[in-house]
């Protein structure tokens, strides 16, 4: 029996991070262009002299029946597969996940089965081996399953993909290190780097939208990416939230693209205990990165990406491993991205650079990460604000824009991440790290106020410089001990973060326009007097201290800890540099969590976690002025179950997360304000049959201001929160078309509410995307084309209401393409 065939390749994205090299990647991406079109439209695989172990695929196959494996396997290495049906009878695989040549990943699906592979013809045959497992009293040969890229050859071994390859299994949560899915008290999303790839996301914002418990809340043509999870905000100006290898202080501070992203992590709720306190208080949940590391296999990728009248651009990641036994591993990631962006009078270009480095010794492992950003905007969209007496006006095509095409924004980040882990014994382990990061940027720009119902705004353009300089180190140690029956793992961590932000500004004139016919005004020359001056330095340090216990072959598990956070902060006069205001205030932040295992494919879990936010100190206005409150504690109570069904895993799960604040009342400031979000999630992710992959969900939210000091607000529903949120994604391998899938999302998003006193809201609004993918070989190489075609329907809405409540104006209707070749 012959396979069907067709070749898979995972994308490749060109990435070098110096603006010198912007024209030869585009000279190579002109190239790889005229090359693919002089090459014939498919090369079947039958065309292939033999079969070639040279490039690396990705693998993502489920269990099943052995004979359908190797015929799922062979349309995607676009090799011959022949076989005798009823030799494979009755033996089953349990599937493959990860990068592997064409003849490793054979060879893995094989190993332990009793059969062989021969290279016949120019593919192979699979035969019974030398010595067959024993099948006698019916027991069915399971070939074991296989993770993605040596473990030995990997600092932090990442839990294995689920079937269908979109997520993985399980995530890092913070100082507890990896966990299974199963295994983790908390709701936790792992995006693999193979749905990054076929979604091609530019940005964080492009993966973790397709959560259903997160929003975006920032233009897809604004300056930064900023979310909320759970109904609160996560990111803004000069915050830095997101975590890059499990450290918050060293991912660039606006926009975090995704080239050097192997998984993009998500655990919902407060984590203050898990990565310490957030540099800007978010609740909600974190975000962290996992750097891309030199795989088992080398690795040559490039792709080339365009967008009809927009954005152009290649991407190139070089894998390789060196030196006695390839301890020595090197990852570089270089993109370059330029031309205009599909909305009005707007243009970007970026430039990424990413160097990875790892040693894996016996015992000693260590990393080294280097990143270089950049990103340079012109007109720069921006979120409009209503004025007094203003009601939302109708949505704009969102293609317009209102800013000026002199308006721009430019900024720079490098960041650097070092980290070493020495295994001391089989029982305890010792890990440090120390890195940081630098952004610097110059913005010309203002935010428009909507005046009245026909859409005229006016903006004061702003001139600003910011510098923000980040640190942070830490040090640690986990132990692994029984007593008695109890398995213990214990991890201790003290860690410091720091930062320093300078600024400094100038206003310009009031430019006025129309959101729905904007129009150019004269160009602005707004000034800076003097260097950036420091305005704020702040320094969180603390110690944390968990102990996660199991029993029962980990039926049981209980996860206890308790962080000593200290937060410091001083504030500076930009004009003088005197010391205006000083914080220093420490608290205590514990956890508790659970999960029970009552069957094999389902777990149960509570938790009860806080996060932290700065206290306030009593503005002058007060007549308690100067007075320093204690950090504010985010405390989230929520259980849920898991269960694996088939090879789909389902989140089910109910939260409450209670946040305090501070607001003046009368004369008097003090904390005595609370926000309540009270919610349900369902998530799903995974393989529901062959060829079909599903990922998405619906959240259920009540978000209440449950403590305010008027009675306009007291119980109302929070800005920017919906009360729905659906996503539903869908990928399906044509059966009737080899090497092609189709794909579909649909998004929806509630009501929002503008203000505090809900009088004024955005309405529900629901998008579609559409695309496809075809994997294949061209001239004996892996090749993968991508088309997407997001808000297919180009509906204009509001996407969201900001933190600030400000406008969030929807993408509009954009066509993406690219291809992917590994040489």
């Amino acid at each position: 029996m012959n396979a069907p065939l067709s070749a898979y390749a995972s994308p490749a994205r060109a990435h070098p991070p110096l603006k010198t090299l912007a024209a030869a990647l585009r000279i190579a991406l002109l190239g790889l262009t005229m090359t693919a079109a002089a090459l014939p439209h498919a090369v079947r695989a039958q065309e292939a002299a033999a079969p070639s172990a040279a490039g690396v695929l990705h693998f993502s196959l489920p269990a099943g029946p052995l004979a359908t494996t190797l015929d799922r396997y062979a349309r995607i290495a676009g090799v011959n597969v022949s076989y005798e049906a009823a030799q494979l009878a009755g033996v089953r695989s349990r599937g493959l996940e990860g990068d592997y040549t064409v003849e490793g990943a054979l060879q893995a699906l094989l190993a332990d089965t009793g059969f062989e592979a021969v290279a016949r013809g120019g593919g192979y045959a699979v035969r019974r081996g030398a010595a067959r497992p024993s099948s006698a009293g019916g027991e069915v040969p399971v070939l074991d399953a296989v993770r993605v890229r040596a473990e030995a050859e990997s600092l932090h071994p990442l839990p294995a993909l689920q079937a269908g390859g979109q997520m993985a299994r399980g995530g890092r949560l913070g100082m507890l290190g990896n966990a299974d899915v199963m295994d983790a008290p908390f709701s936790v999303s792992s995006y693999s780097v193979g749905m990054i790839e076929d979604r091609q996301a530019v940005s964080v914002a492009d993966v973790v939208g397709n959560d259903p418990s997160i929003r975006i809340s920032g233009h897809p043509g604004d300056i930064l990416d900023t979310f909320f999870i759970r109904g609160f905000p996560i990111g803004d100006q000069n915050s830095g939230e997101i975590a890059f290898d499990g450290v918050h202080g060293v991912a660039p501070n606006y926009r975090v693209r995704v080239d050097y992203a192997e998984r993009i992590e998500v655990i919902k709720g407060p984590t203050a205990l898990l990565y310490g306190m957030s540099p800007a208080s978010s609740v909600g949940g974190t975000i962290n990165i996992v750097p891309k590391r030199a795989g088992a296999d080398d690795l040559t990728r490039f792709t080339a990406s365009a967008s009809p009248n927009a954005q152009y651009g290649g991407h190139l990641d070089l894998s390789r491993r060196f030196g006695p036994d390839r301890r020595l591993g090197i990852r570089f990631n270089g993109s370059v991205h330029d031309g205009d962006t599909g909305i009005d009078k707007q243009s970007r270009a970026a430039t990424v650079g990413a160097l990875a480095l790892d040693y894996s010794g016996d015992r000693l492992r260590a990393t080294l990460d280097i990143v270089d950003q950049r990103e340079d905007i012109d007109a720069p969209s921006r979120r409009p604000f209503l004025g007094a007496g203003v009601a939302v006006p109708s949505a704009p095509d969102g293609r317009r824009n209102v800013s000026q095409r002199w308006e721009r924004f430019e900024t720079e980040d490098q960041s650097v991440l070092a980290r070493v882990e020495y295994a001391a014994s089989e029982q305890l382990t010792l890990f440090a790290g120390v890195g940081g990061g630098r952004t610097r940027v110059d913005r010309l720009f203002g935010n428009p106020t909507v005046l009245n119902a026909a859409g005229d705004t006016s903006t004061v353009p702003q001139r600003f410089r910011f510098d923000v300089d980040r640190s942070t180190a830490e040090a640690g140690l986990r132990a692994r001990f029984g007593t008695g029956p109890v398995r213990h793992v214990v991890s201790a961590q003290v860690s410091t973060y720091r930062d320093r932000l300078g600024r400094i500004s100038a206003n310009g004139t009031a430019v006025l326009s129309n959101l729905y016919a904007p129009f150019d005004s004269p160009a602005q020359d707004v000034q800076l007097a003097g260097d950036v001056p420091r305005v704020s330095v702040t320094e969180l340090s603390g110690f944390a201290l968990s102990d996660t216990l199991s029993m029962y072959d980990e039926r049981l598990q209980l996860t206890l800890g308790v962080r000593r956070q200290r937060v410091e902060t001083d504030n500076f006069n930009p004009l003088n540099g005197a010391l205006t205001t000083a914080y220093d205030e420490s608290a205590l932040t514990p956890l508790v969590g659970i999960v029970v295992k009552p069957w094999q494919r389902v777990a149960l879990y509570a938790n009860h976690i806080q996060g932290l936010s700065r206290g306030d100190i009593a503005p002058p206005s007060a007549s308690n002025a100067g007075e320093v409150f204690a950090p504010y504690k985010a405390r989230q109570n929520e259980v849920g179950v898991k269960a694996e069904i088939g090879g789909v895993i389902a989140t089910l799960s109910a939260f409450q997360i209670t946040k305090p604040s501070g607001q003046l009342t009368g004369t008097v400031f003090a904390v005595d304000g609370e926000q309540r979000n009270r919610g349900v999630e369902l998530a799903l992710s995974g393989e529901a049959a062959p060829g079909l992959r599903l990922l998405g969900g619906v959240t259920l939210l009540d978000a209440d201001l449950t403590q305010t000091n008027s009675a306009a607000t007291l119980g109302r529903t929070a800005v920017g929160v919906p009360s729905f949120m659906a996503n539903l994604g869908a990928e399906w391998d044509a059966t009737f078309l080899p090497g092609v899938t189709l794909t579909g999302n649909v998004m929806h998003t509630g009501s929002q509410y503008v203000d505090r006193a809900n009088t004024l809201r955005v309405p529900d609004w629901t998008t579609v995307d559409l695309g496809a993918r075809y994997r294949t070989t061209v001239a004996g190489r892996a090749t993968v084309f991508r088309a997407q075609l997001r808000n297919a329907f180009d509906r204009n809405y509001w996407a969201g209401v900001s933190q600030y409540g400000s406008l969030v104006q929807g993408a509009p209707r954009m066509l993406l393409l690219s291809a992917t070749v590994d040489f």
